[in-house]
């Protein structure tokens, strides 16, 4: 795909010197969380990155414009739009939005397609989506586009509410490397790991750093996910976010959400039904996993 990119002052003056860019998303901002939770996390994963000596770029269409590195005041627009006045963007949505200049946060899959376009190939998020516990027809773009677009995501496995081992299976077909960073089971976003197996691992940001390079020198035409495990004073326990999860999906159900809806709901649900623990344990997860991409896109770029 090809778009007409609109790029942040800051991101024009890292690219003109060679800066690192890690791409951040932003339906954390529109439909992840609450203000101002939303716009304090966004900022904080921005500056995580800047800590690490990398370039943050939080990427989102404002008004039919793709943009490459909002503002805070941009953000700050997107943080307090009324919920659902602004659309999540996948591959799917971005002929209507720019098109008919629309504004749209991006999901794991429209921020990699934009940040291919960009040439930014770090881009540090939650969890991706996957396939549905309970309707394994319903497959997330994200896993997709993993397939067929070379960007490396930095994320706490995939969101807990999701089929995990399906998911992984998906990613083996898809051809998508899946790397434990200090971990050698599959992160499951709220908690520390699962019980699935990966198939590499590395132990830190250099380890990290050399595969990233080998990837690109391999010219690889899909993506890359590195996992890295919730903080561990944030995590929650399996047990416990399985119970909590079985509960807020059969809510889902009974409610009829499906579709794009169903992750917002449940995640949602899930807050509610852990008194918020699962919302620190998400913002935490969210600022390492934006501090640990920037750490190896500088140590890659050395």
């Amino acid at each position: 795909m090809k778009f007409d990119l609109q790029f942040g002052e800051h991101v024009l003056k890292a690219k003109m010197s060679g800066q690192p860019i890690v791409a951040l998303e932003t339906t954390v901002v529109t439909h992840g969380m609450d203000y101002p939770h939303n716009i304090d996390t966004a900022l904080a994963m921005e500056q995580a990155v800047r800590d690490a000596g990398a370039c943050p770029a939080s990427l989102g269409i404002i008004r039919g414009e793709p943009v490459i590195g909002m503002s805070e005041e941009q953000l700050r627009e997107f943080a307090k739009s009324p919920r659902g006045s602004i659309a999540k963007c996948s591959r799917r949505d971005f002929p209507a939005l720019i098109g008919m200049g629309k504004s749209g946060s991006l999901t794991v899959a429209g921020t990699m397609i934009l940040a291919a376009a960009a040439s930014i190939d770090v881009f540090a998020t939650g969890g991706i989506g996957g396939v549905h516990r309970g309707h394994p027809f319903d497959v997330s773009a994200d896993l997709l586009e993993l397939g067929k677009t070379p960007v490396t995501v930095v994320c706490a496995g995939a969101k807990s509410i999701l089929d995990l081992p399906l998911t992984m299976e998906v990613l083996e077909t898809q051809g998508v490397p899946v790397i434990g960073y200090g971990c050698e089971n599959l992160p499951a976003f709220y908690t520390r790991e699962s019980e699935i197996a990966l198939p590499h691992s590395v132990a830190n940001i250099e380890e990290a750093a050399n595969v990233l390079n080998t990837w690109r020198k391999l010219l690889s035409d899909n993506g890359m996910l590195f996992t890295v495990p919730v903080p561990e004073e944030a995590a929650l326990t399996n047990e416990e976010m399985e119970q909590v999860i079985n509960k807020a999906i059969a809510a889902a159900d009974a409610d009829g959400i499906h579709g794009a809806a169903v992750t917002p709901y449940v995640l949602g649900k899930v807050v509610e039904l852990t008194d918020g623990r699962s919302l620190k344990a998400n913002i935490a997860l969210l600022i390492n996993n934006a501090k640990t991409a920037g750490e190896i896109a500088v140590q890659a770029s050395q």
